[in-house]
């Protein structure tokens, strides 16, 4: 059984907007994790993806308005492209989990919450809070936080 995700300071990227999101994303897994003991149901599987899916294209879709309005794309293409390229991923990964379900097709609820709490936590450690110290060093073309 997957155990929650707690959440700490060294998840925090320093950007306001992104660390809210984050928080929500790590409570709505733990929220799951809580109801996986109960024998989760196909409809409970299909609420977690597609409320998982739409919240995590809003927070990808924000934190890319943000990449853009740092300068980060410009500024550190490379590390940018890699980070849109986990975005797109991801979301490949998760649609195609939707399909499964809406094909009927059984999940393990308890893998398909692991493979999402490891990347969700890999993505903010190692990913953005690169972008996070980007903002914060003060290389963006934008004047002060958001």
């Amino acid at each position: 059984m997957p155990k929650p995700i707690r959440w700490n300071d060294a998840m925090l990227t320093g950007i306001e907007e992104i660390d809210r999101q984050h928080r929500v994303l790590v409570s709505t897994l733990n929220e799951v994790i809580a109801h996986l003991p109960d024998g989760a149901s196909d409809e409970l599987a299909e609420r977690i993806t597609r409320d998982l899916l739409s919240y995590t294209l809003y927070h990808f879709d924000a934190e890319q308005g943000l990449m853009h309005s740092y300068g980060y794309i410009d500024a550190c293409g490379d590390d940018a492209a890699r980070h849109l390229a986990q975005h797109q991923a991801f979301s490949e990964r998760v649609e195609a989990l939707r399909d499964q379900i809406n094909r009927g097709e059984i999940l393990d609820l308890t893998q398909v919450v692991r493979f999402l709490q490891k990347w969700l936590v890999g993505h903010i450690m190692n990913t953005d809070l690169r972008f996070g110290e980007f903002v914060r060093s003060g290389r963006s073309g934008v004047a002060g936080s958001r």
